[in-house]
């Protein structure tokens, strides 16, 4: 398998289940400004979209969007109990979740990642993204993951999705429960792999 990434990008959610899965892959780094690999390969013939992720199979097969390549990779090693068993209920929590993180994290994200945002705009943004954050905050109450004690692809999205505030000026610091997964994640030898291996950590 391939995964094509950028560093620190969402792509970096699927790189570290990957690792948590312990399955063989090839990290192909596809940079998100110029759209071309390191070989000068036209990024766009990989994926149209031009965004990354994008895992493919060794038969070519390829799969994109986050929510869908992490479900995909937990149902191949279905023994790590990186997401629940398809068809039960805890796993369409899990689609809720992982929904929730694309939809309203995400993409709240994005406009400040964009130079093009006018910058009386951006507070407005910052406020949204911390109300949402302040929820999952308080979803967190009581739990090590956001699925209870056991640790799940949505976990790997969350972390790398709220490490992005400090890029963006949002302050995520008051956020105590989020503060302490972040914590818990960021321990997670297969997180600290991933992120040495795209440059993240020394």
């Amino acid at each position: 398998m391939k995964l094509y990434y950028s560093p620190g990008a969402c792509s970096l959610s699927p790189h570290i289940v990957l690792r948590e899965a312990g399955l063989p892959f090839e990290a192909v780094l596809a940079s998100t400004k110029t759209k071309k690999l390191a070989d000068g390969t036209d990024f766009f013939s990989i994926n149209p979209k031009g965004s990354v992720p994008v895992l493919e199979l060794d038969n070519g097969e390829r799969l994109t969007e986050g929510p869908a390549i992490v479900q995909y990779l937990a149902d191949l090693v279905p023994e790590k109990q990186l997401a629940p068993a398809n068809g039960s209920w805890p796993r369409y929590r899990l689609q809720e979740w992982l929904n929730y993180i694309t939809s309203e994290l995400h993409k709240g994200f994005s406009p400040l990642f964009n130079p093009a945002t006018p910058e009386d705009a951006k507070p407005l943004f910052r406020e949204a993204l911390q109300k949402r954050l302040a929820w999952v905050d308080s979803q967190l109450e009581g739990r090590d993951y956001l699925l209870g004690s056991q640790f799940s692809v949505a976990d790997a999205y969350l972390f790398v999705v709220s490490n992005w505030g400090q890029y963006v000026g949002v302050d995520i610091s008051g956020l105590k429960q989020l503060g302490a997964f972040r914590a818990r994640v960021a321990d997670r030898p297969a997180v600290q792999e991933a992120m040495k291996a795209e440059g993240l950590l020394k």
